[in-house]
Parts: C-alpha cells; structure tokens; sequence
C-alpha cells in the first residue's frame, strides 16, 4: 500500500493549530487593490480560521497534518 500524500497547494494554504483548528488566510487580497478601499484591504488582513462545513475535505487533503 503506497503512502497516502499532502496535496501540495493545501500546504501552501493551511496551517493545522496544536488546538486541531485550520487556520487559514483572506482571499481577494493579492491583485487589483487599486479600486478596493483602504477599509477593504484593512479587514482582508490577517488569517482566519477554516469554516466548520469544509474541516473535512480539507482535512483529506493534509493526512499527515
């Protein structure tokens, strides 16, 4: 039976918390800030924690985590 892998892009994105929670951090923060209000770019600061519906697939994607 072959090892079971961390898809890639989810260990870019995700940080699992020693609490078990999945931090993560804001969209729509990367390009085109140009037209987004300084009050837009100010609360898209910072990271989130992963919301209760989607833990599990993200879950599959980071087995060793």
């Amino acid at each position: 039976m072959p090892k079971m892998k961390t898809k890639s892009g989810a260990k870019k994105r995700f940080i699992v918390r020693a609490s078990g929670s999945i931090k993560r951090s804001q969209a729509f923060k990367r390009h085109i800030l140009t037209k987004k209000t300084t009050k837009t770019k100010r609360q898209l600061r910072g990271m989130l924690t992963v919301h209760a519906s989607n833990v599990k697939s993200v879950r599959a994607m980071l087995p060793n985590a």
